[in-house]
């Protein structure tokens, strides 16, 4: 078999094992059929969400590592394996707790899958062309972010519920098959005995952290004391993890990278970034619904604008990485996210609803070029033996912004609402108030980020980024 053909089909295997996990943005149209089959409240949604999110977001840099020591393909493998499993139960769970405990597998299945797939779609390339492999992972991607609501609407439609669950396990199915004709890349860290020590204290600080994320909004109410409880956990186990990266002689994570400022600098801004962006697509569909009163389908349609505009940059970004540092590309990407973020902030919603779409897509766009260039940038500051857990690095880092921005929103929004109530302002006029300031907002941060960061220029400007 030749080599550009083995790459093709390693390309469609990794690309469909890629998509499986945001397929399950899919799975938010649902919610309400899932809660009302199983009679529960809606409030209990969260839970539907925090067994998948908590679960893979965990596990993904062992995972990552487990790949750097016994091969990307064969963690790839099993994830897809755990995937279809956990699909397949899910299709047939008869109780509440049933779903949740299939949504836990579920989480580790796509864990195993998305921890390795950014090293492996790189792997794949030379380096010559290893800016065309990031740029089709964006690309793979956001399309299942795009694609996954729009599918969902139709499945449910004409199944029920259970269909955003089992309508992926074909696609996995595809993925698993090609993969086997897919060589494994040479393992280029050496075999050593597993940090589970390491590994296990990495697992639950990283737990406590999200849930300590999670509850944000509990601050200054009845239920503080979790806040306060998830932190103090998070850091017993984060020193636990630190002391035992020091003294092995084969961390899951290295912690001398943590010395590269420019490593870090990029990681906090993937966190902000995806923080920020996500207020897109929790705020504007309750905006739509709520105040502008269009239909479903009109609302999917604003909604999907920004998937495309990162769609797009993803097919761009492989012969702009090739011409351009990828630092430029990142700061770039900041800057206009950050800008079409404002600007879906600065038209009055309820007189110019539709100056949001290119604003949208102008957010989309940015949030497309960082994720590429953001990839080929962690992957290219770390040696080839650590690649699996600078992979799970960029995909950690999207998920711990994700979840981030949902307590950060909320408490957003409602400090807003707040401050505009006392204005004197009626119901409908108060929540386009806030809806507008939180834009501005969250676009200021990325760009007063931007700002603070370029004191020191070599970070975006230098030659230190591949």
């Amino acid at each position: 078999m030749n080599q550009p053909l083995i790459r093709y089909i390693g390309l469609i295997s990794i690309s469909t094992g890629v998509m499986i996990g945001p397929l399950d943005t899919s799975v938010n149209i649902a919610f309400p059929h899932i809660v009302a089959d199983f009679d529960q409240p809606m409030k209990m949604t969260q839970w539907v969400v925090i067994c998948y999110v908590l679960t893979y977001a965990s596990l993904m840099l062992v995972f990552g590592k487990l790949g750097d020591l016994y091969g990307q393909r064969r963690i790839f493998f099993l994830g897809l394996m755990a995937s279809i499993f956990a699909l397949a139960l899910i299709s047939l769970a008869d109780s509440f707790n049933a779903l949740l405990f299939f949504r836990f597998l579920q989480g580790v299945g796509i864990g195993l899958v998305t921890s390795v797939a950014p090293a492996m779609m790189i792997s794949l390339y030379p380096e010559e062309k290893r800016s065309h492999a990031v740029g089709l992972f964006t690309l793979f991607f956001a399309l299942g972010g795009l694609l996954g609501p729009i599918i969902g609407g139709v499945l449910i439609d004409l199944f029920d519920w259970k269909a955003v669950f089992w309508f992926r396990i074909p696609i996995a199915f595809l993925s698993l098959i090609l993969i086997v004709a897919t060589p494994e890349q040479p393992i280029e860290s050496k075999r050593a005995n597993f940090d589970w020590i390491g590994a296990i204290s990495l697992v639950f600080f990283l737990v406590a952290c999200l849930l300590t994320i999670n509850q944000l909004h509990n601050i200054g109410g009845k239920e503080a004391w979790l806040v306060l409880l998830y932190a103090s956990i998070a850091i017993i186990f984060i020193y636990i993890f630190i002391r035992q990266e020091r003294r092995t002689e084969d961390p899951i994570l290295n912690l001398t990278m943590f010395r590269n400022i420019n490593f870090v600098v990029i990681n906090i801004a993937s966190c902000l970034l995806y923080s920020a962006t996500f207020s897109v697509i929790l705020i504007i569909p309750f905006f739509l619904y709520k105040s502008a009163n269009i239909s479903t389908n009109e609302a999917g349609f604003i909604l999907s604008i920004g998937f495309i505009g990162t769609s797009i940059a993803g097919l761009i970004s492989g012969k702009l990485i090739g011409k351009f540092k990828s630092n430029h590309m990142s700061f770039s990407g900041i800057l206009i996210t950050g800008i079409g973020l404002c600007l879906i902030g600065s038209a009055d919603p309820s007189v110019n609803l539709y100056w949001m779409i290119p604003a949208i897509f102008l957010q989309g766009i940015g949030t497309g070029l960082f994720q590429s260039s953001y990839l080929f940038t962690v992957t290219g500051l770390l040696p080839v033996s650590q690649r699996g857990v600078s992979g799970s690095i960029v995909m950690l880092t999207r998920t711990i912004g994700v979840v981030s921005g949902v307590s950060l929103l909320t408490l957003g929004f409602a400090w807003l609402n707040k401050i505009n109530h006392e204005t004197g302002l009626h119901s409908e006029a108060i929540f386009n108030k806030s809806f507008q300031q939180i834009f501005i907002l969250a676009g200021g941060v990325l760009l007063l980020f931007l700002l603070a960061t370029m004191t020191r220029p070599t970070i975006w400007f230098g030659k230190r980024f591949k």
